[in-house]
């Protein structure tokens, strides 16, 4: 299950429950050193490079570098602090984080969503409610903003700029963080100077490393990567607190903002356009929202505030205390600032804890690449659950592998961590920024606090941040252009995708079949009716799909009892297992004709455990006798045959009995031998795929049933016996004719393209090969 955010909250007046949750909360505090802090605590090993080289070699001087750490000092405080640590961890969407979650959290207090399928009886749904019970706000703002299509897909746009920013992320930070850590063995002293093409080969190998070990998941690395940050950030406390003493304890002044002024006194314009080096202390600090699901916003803000905070202020202010008295060391300052005896194991430690700082931002990829896909945002790609006991850990082998590659080619094409520094510092602060203005909304919207208070909080920080974002975009030209176009590529296959998906699903909602015509065509369809289940899959939660008047009309067989699948997701970041399945009827009794809508949460995995068939015929018993029972969900000639729908608990088991069925050739079949052979077969093939082989029966006592429900229960058990087809469309959309070149351009070649290379609607919803019925059909849109 999930962690709800209230999971971190100290309770004060049961000493018992009070430890139980302190220790759980610092248990989590330590598990995310290993996976959020490595990305923030490694920056030191390049700041002062980034800032001085360029634009302020001629400002080499012990003010400057006093400014300098001024700078970083408060950058500190007001950005991961103050914003992130106090208010940005509060807008949690039931314990999950990130870009996703505060849209998420938008689209369910405004109508902003375009996600097509939307039912009120999502709204009834546990984690759809966030907080205590209140009124939804109706201010002028929000009803301009739902009143404009426009507006609520720019706003989507932005939030999948931020998630491609975040990708961005996850191929420049390894590449910089390896890099800089390796760049040690070229500093003269140390007895191994190696060229620029050894360490150049030795970065790309451990970033090789890194990434093969990624299917390992999240939580096994978590615990092996947990000390080595935890190690290295007590070092570079210690180190820096050495060189406070040491060389320069006057250094401390340096805390006053009077510094920054003195900085901009004296380099002006290239000081501005220094802080390009600057925001690269804070790089890093997004990973702490983003990964908020894997732990608690209390542990996080424990492991921040006493450990991480602290090490990293005093290291920055040992590093400036060391340069204003050795400013020939500043290409080299993080290793030159280490005293000679602790060179080799700092190097040791360094290289690690780089490798750890890139496992930060490799996991939010993930994790963003797998919302923005439940979005209808992104092309259907494997995702693997890493671990039985966490929620939200995946490893998505094709995003691992193309991030690989693409942060071989940034390491081998600049081979210079400023210039890989420069596109590094455009990526983290666009996201910032745009979190910035998603956290405005939150407080407007969700919140619902006085407009004043988000419209302070936007200022405050998009000044801040909009300072440092012009900067870094003046280096567009010197590798800035790297995460610009990681981005671009990006979002334009983003947005492709969402755009050729609704258009086929307006298709499909404009095309759906009449319930007057098939009502028409009495409970036989007008074809024969055969043993079995079909389960039609659809992407419309009401109506019926073409496809199936396309089978009426050209096959001159169906099965027994039909089932129109719907699977669907809706904006929280879970769904309750007894609240996942919603089921209902299209037609009369007799029809023997169903719907069931599963659905899932953004951040759900749908996992291939071989039972969904039996948790369906479980839930559609289910719903046959709650009917019986409850006036309400029963038909009637007046009123229509579809939409009334049932939230149906797939732990209930009273309806039906379920006995494990270990040879599956004894079930009663109506399939010829030549079909069971193949089914054993494709079993003995595949058995990593092998569905569970259950048996229902009735109950031999208990209540009295209805004949008639008795009868339809029967029915449903000896379809079932006779064996289950999945019916899906096999689709293939085209721009019309008439449509302009733009357009074309984008269904014919782009969205074709994706689809084509993606994988497919059948593999992705884990339906059986074997018992797979694809109809093909072609959409003009």
């Amino acid at each position: 299950m999930p962690m709800e955010p209230e999971s971190g909250t100290l309770n004060y007046r049961n000493p018992s429950q009070f430890f139980l949750t302190l220790s759980r909360n610092l248990l989590l505090a330590y598990q995310s050193f290993g996976v959020v802090y490595g990305d923030l605590g490694t920056s030191p090993l390049y700041v002062y490079k980034s800032i001085f080289i360029g634009n302020l070699m001629d400002y080499q001087t012990p003010e400057v570098i006093f400014g300098a750490f001024s700078l970083i000092f408060w950058t500190l405080t007001l950005i991961p602090l103050l914003k992130y640590v106090f208010i940005i961890l509060s807008a949690d969407d039931n314990g999950e984080g990130g870009t996703i979650a505060l849209y998420s959290l938008l689209c369910r207090h405004a109508k902003f969503s375009l996600l097509p399928n939307q039912q009120a009886a999502d709204e009834e749904l546990t984690s759809y409610k966030y907080g205590p019970s209140q009124p939804p706000s109706s201010s002028p703002l929000k009803r301009f903003l739902e009143k404009h299509k426009k507006l609520r897909t720019s706003l989507l746009v932005i939030v999948l700029l931020g998630a491609s920013m975040v990708i961005g992320d996850g191929v420049i930070t390894p590449a910089i963080s390896v890099m800089s850590a390796v760049s040690g063995l070229q500093i003269e002293g140390v007895g191994l100077q190696l060229t620029n093409g050894s360490v150049l080969l030795l970065a790309c190998v451990l970033l090789i490393g890194l990434f093969a070990l990624q299917h390992t998941g999240t939580q096994r690395v978590a615990i092996v990567f947990a000390p080595i940050v935890i190690i290295w950030l007590l070092s570079i406390f210690g180190i820096g607190l050495y060189n406070i003493i040491h060389w320069n304890p006057k250094i401390i002044y340096a805390l006053s903002p009077h510094y920054i002024i003195t900085f901009f006194r004296h380099t002006g314009k290239d000081g501005w356009l220094a802080l390009g080096g600057v925001l690269l202390s804070i790089t890093g600090t997004e990973a702490m929202f983003a990964d908020l699901g894997h732990f608690t916003a209390f542990s996080m803000r424990l492991a921040f505030t006493i450990v991480v905070y602290p090490c990293l202020v005093i290291q920055y202010m040992g590093q400036a205390a060391y340069l204003s008295k050795n400013v020939t060391s500043i290409p080299d300052s993080f290793y030159k600032s280490v005293p000679e005896p602790l060179f080799w194991p700092m190097f040791v430690i360094a290289t690690l804890a780089s490798v750890v700082g890139s496992q930060a931002i490799i996991s939010a990829t993930f994790s963003i690449v797998k919302q923005c896909n439940a979005l209808g945002c992104f092309p259907r790609v494997k995702i693997v659950h890493t671990s039985k006991h966490m929620f939200g850990q995946i490893y998505i082998p094709e995003i691992n592998w193309i991030l690989m590659v693409l942060t071989l080619l940034v390491a081998v094409g600049f081979q210079d961590t400023t210039l890989v520094g420069h596109a590094y510092g455009i990526a983290c602060m666009t996201v910032m920024f745009i979190t910035t203005f998603l956290m405005a909304l939150v407080i407007t919207f969700v919140w619902q606090k006085n407009i004043i208070f988000s419209t302070t909080f936007l200022i405050f920080f998009w000044f801040i941040e909009g300072i440092y974002l012009s900067s870094a975009l003046t280096k567009v030209p010197q590798g800035g252009w790297v995460s610009l176009l990681i981005a671009l590529v990006f979002i334009i296959i983003m947005y492709i995708w969402h755009y050729g998906t609704r258009k086929k699903y307006n298709n499909d909602l404009h095309n759906k079949v009449s319930l007057k015509w098939l009502l028409g065509l009495g409970p036989t369809l007008g074809i024969v009716r055969v043993p079995g289940i079909g389960l039609i899959y659809s992407e419309l939660a009401t109506g019926v799909p073409s496809i199936f008047s396309h089978f009426v009309t050209n096959l001159p067989a169906f099965h027994n009892v039909l089932v129109f699948v719907c699977v669907k997701h809706v904006p929280v970041p879970f769904v309750l297992p007894e609240e996942r399945f919603l089921i209902g009827r299209i037609c009369p009794r007799p029809y023997r004709m169903y719907r069931c809508i599963v659905r899932y949460g953004y951040k759900d995995i749908q996992r291939d455990d071989g039972n969904f068939e039996n948790q369906l015929i479980q839930s559609i018993a289910e719903f046959i006798q709650m009917e019986a029972v409850e006036p309400q969900l029963s038909t009637s000639e007046n009123t229509s045959f579809d939409g009334r729908m049932a939230v149906i608990s797939t732990r209930s088991n009273a309806t039906l009995m379920v006995s494990d069925q270990l040879d599956s050739s004894s079930i009663q079949s109506s399939k010829s031998l030549m079909l069971q052979r193949l089914r054993s077969e494709f079993d003995d093939e595949n058995p990593q795929i092998r569905r569970r082989q259950v048996r229902f029966q009735l109950p031999p006592a208990g209540p009295v049933m209805d004949a008639a429900v008795k009868d339809e229960l029967l029915q449903l058990i000896q379809a079932k016996e006779a064996g289950v087809a999945y019916i899906m469309g096999h689709s293939y959309v085209k721009a019309r004719r008439s449509s302009s070149y733009l357009k074309k351009l984008v269904i014919d070649i782009g969205y074709s393209f994706l689809r084509k290379n993606c994988r497919g609607p059948a593999v992705a919803l884990h339906i059986p090969h074997i018992s797979l019925i694809e109809v093909g059909m072609i959409y003009y849109v």
